[in-house]
């Protein structure tokens, strides 16, 4: 597969006014506006009639992550408040879900601001629960570039770090609203079937589903299941050099059952749909897991692969020669390598780059918002339909679609 990495940004760039940005969402979430691109053609709906666009029978796959509270703030004695964004667990864990169930302290990447303020070794921040006071420290142990590692305690061994973030930390909407969190938020920016704690921003495409949705949807025998991808501070990163082989991709978190590859497996032969560049991701991260195994010769001689040894990198995809495997190929050798592993879970991270030249591996459609311009998420629409994403957007921004978080959405069927 020829690689992306002399595309030029600027040829994924467009004009987004300010006031094209919504600030807040809808008051109901499917009355939100719908653009269907299908074979080349585009056309405007309403969310509520999503189902009408979508083939009988099909897979529809969503990411179950949950937002959690990761902006935590901290005010010194002499009033300077010191911001500690929790990004992900330190490299301690073996992934965010054990890490969030830490109890008396953990470790945590982190961004910092008015780090330069932060002269004291240990900051502390009361919390009220059930008429105990909890204190909540924080200590910087290391830094590493632009994020630091940070050790936090508290003194309540009843309390996970999930339950902490919880109480004490504030809902991190995405930088471009430029506004601070509301009580709404908390509800607002969470899609209604969010369950594992870990992301720092929601899988936005998945904030227009509702209960009268999916009820559209199983009238048409269209199945849903679930992975998890814990959305990273990374996705809201524009890529600032000239070309992107200089940007550097940032690795995120994902968990999926054996069972949904098994459904997988069942459907290949039908329609499988997207939510979110967040699934389309891990969708295509398993198929490139799979193919990894078939050619390894490490698991061809003694089948002792490790997770560390098909674990997906940023430039992998391009550079690896998948011509003769198959969807079903590939999702069948890691469905069995799980099996010789008795692994029911896939726990791993991806750095896939999704961009122009490449070609979906196991979804048909995806179902997404608008998103920034010069962003990788722009290239993963590009690589999706193609040059036609400027017709798309050119027509959203000409009709009055409400973009990015909390804006409207596009149903891409290439």
């Amino acid at each position: 597969m020829t690689s992306p990495k002399n595309l030029l940004i600027k040829e994924f760039n467009y004009d987004l006014p300010d006031e094209k940005i919504a600030k807040y969402p809808l008051e109901k979430r499917d009355e939100s506006k719908l653009i269907v691109y299908k074979k080349g053609t585009v056309q405007e709906d309403r969310f509520i009639n999503i189902d009408a666009h979508l083939p009988e029978d099909a897979l529809i796959i969503f990411n179950n992550t949950k937002v959690v509270e990761a902006r935590l703030l901290f005010q010194k004695t002499t009033g300077t408040t010191i911001e500690i964004f929790c990004l992900e667990p330190a490299d301690d864990y073996a992934d965010i879900t054990i890490a969030m169930q830490q109890t008396k302290k953990v470790l945590w990447k982190c961004l910092v601001g008015n780090a330069k303020k932060w002269k004291d070794k240990t900051l502390e921040k009361k919390i009220s629960v059930s008429n105990k006071e909890i204190i909540l420290s924080a200590k910087k142990l290391s830094r590493h570039q632009d994020d630091f590692i940070i050790e936090f305690f508290w003194n309540d061994d009843a309390l996970s770090f999930a339950e902490v973030l919880h109480l004490a930390g504030v809902i991190p909407l995405p930088p471009y609203l430029h506004r601070e969190a509301e009580a709404s938020d908390v509800k607002n920016y969470q899609t209604i079937y969010a369950k594992q704690d870990g992301s720092v921003a929601a899988p936005t495409a998945g904030l227009h589903f509702t209960d009268a949705v999916f009820e559209k949807l199983s009238a048409k025998n269209i199945t849903k299941d679930f992975v998890t991808l814990h959305v990273g501070a990374g996705t809201f990163k524009p890529v600032k050099t000239e070309t992107i082989e200089q940007h550097e991709m940032h690795a995120e978190y994902f968990e999926v059952n054996i069972e949904l590859i098994e459904n997988l497996l069942r459907h290949l032969d039908k329609n499988i749909i997207a939510v979110g560049t967040t699934t389309l991701r891990t969708l295509e991260s398993l198929y490139w897991m799979g193919e990894k195994i078939i050619n390894n010769e490490k698991f061809k001689i003694k089948n002792d692969l490790l997770i560390e040894d098909i674990t997906i990198h940023q430039w992998d995809v391009y550079e690896m020669n998948d011509e003769n495997v198959s969807a079903y190929d590939a999702l069948n050798a890691l469905l069995n390598w799980m099996k010789l592993n008795n692994q029911i879970k896939l726990i791993a991270k991806t750095k896939i780059l999704i961009a122009p030249p490449y070609k979906l591996k196991i979804s048909n459609a995806l179902i997404t918002n608008f998103h920034q311009p010069k962003s990788t998420l722009l290239l993963l629409v590009a690589a999706v339909i193609g040059s036609d994403w400027k017709r798309v957007y050119d027509y959203a921004l000409q009709h009055d679609f409400r973009f990015l978080s909390y804006g409207d959405a596009c149903l891409l069927m290439p």
